[in-house]
């Protein structure tokens, strides 16, 4: 499989430069960005067979060689399928996988259950979430904040985005009052926009339900989940429809809309009183 895998990003390399395209160009006739390709052509990612259609297209190539390509894709795709780490958790390089992933969907379902979720963090808020456990520092930490902050331009996009919080992640107090008033406000305005749901489950809300951590569906295609030490992409159709039924237990137990806010409303107020003066 290795050997295959490696046939593949070789020969989609060379085919681009005999084409004469560069990365940017064969990217944008994909409808994909540089990064993309880039990453096919290192085998950091396989195409789909739709994707490499695409890739095809752009290069010209011939059906003989067009079926070879589609085919060492299909053989790649149950390795793939039963892929669970694809990289280690944190920092810029992973911000921008995500945003690829977010980027080729039409849905985005999210649920965290111990803090705000990325698209709608604030910048302070992101700091103290890549710093922590002395993770991400220096450059790293502001080329991570960077990131996050150019994926949430996707909340503008008109997209279909809904994300679930637990009252708990609302109250886990990142580095001070002002932070968190500043975060609750934002999150709040997010909302709102064209297109977002926030739900929020309540402490008050009786459960009987109990996710060992977060994740983000994209589409009914993938999903994505994390843990302290690394971070997995997974495209089993069985693993992604059990997580579309843990999005269905945790959409019923939130509250929605106008109820969301209040409940934000809420605990920002609880933040404002502990804020100082000075702050």
């Amino acid at each position: 499989m290795a050997e295959q895998h490696d046939w593949l990003s070789a020969t989609l390399r060379d085919l681009r430069k005999k084409a004469g395209l560069s990365g940017m160009e064969a990217a944008r006739r994909a409808g994909k960005s540089q990064r993309w390709v880039s990453d096919i052509e290192r085998g950091k990612l396989v195409p789909r067979e739709t994707d490499l259609q695409a890739l095809a297209d752009a290069y010209g190539v011939k059906p003989t060689v067009r079926r070879q390509l589609l085919q060492a894709a299909r053989d790649l795709e149950p390795e793939t399928r039963r892929a669970r780490v694809i990289m280690s958790r944190g920092g810029w390089q992973m911000q921008a996988r995500i945003g690829e992933a977010e980027a080729q969907a039409a849905r985005i379902r999210s649920f965290q259950p111990v803090m705000v979720i990325g698209l709608a963090q604030t910048p302070a808020y992101m700091r103290s979430v890549f710093a922590s456990g002395g993770g991400i520092t220096g450059t790293d930490l502001d080329k991570s904040v960077a990131e996050r902050v150019f994926r949430q331009a996707i909340l503008d996009s008109g997209r279909d985005i809904s994300m679930i919080m637990t009252e708990g992640a609302l109250r886990w107090q990142a580095v001070n009052a002002a932070v968190m008033t500043e975060q609750l406000d934002h999150l709040a305005e997010v909302g709102q926009r064209a297109g977002v749901r926030v739900g929020i489950i309540p402490w008050t809300a009786g459960v009987g339900t109990y996710p060992r951590s977060g994740f983000h569906l994209y589409d009914s295609r993938a999903v994505h989940v994390a843990t302290d030490v690394a971070t997995a992409l997974i495209t089993d159709t069985q693993d992604v429809a059990l997580y579309e039924k843990l999005w269905g237990e945790l959409e019923a137990l939130a509250s929605w809309d106008a109820e969301a806010r209040e409940h934000i409303e809420r605990i920002a107020a609880d933040y404002r009183g502990l804020r100082n003066p000075r702050d």
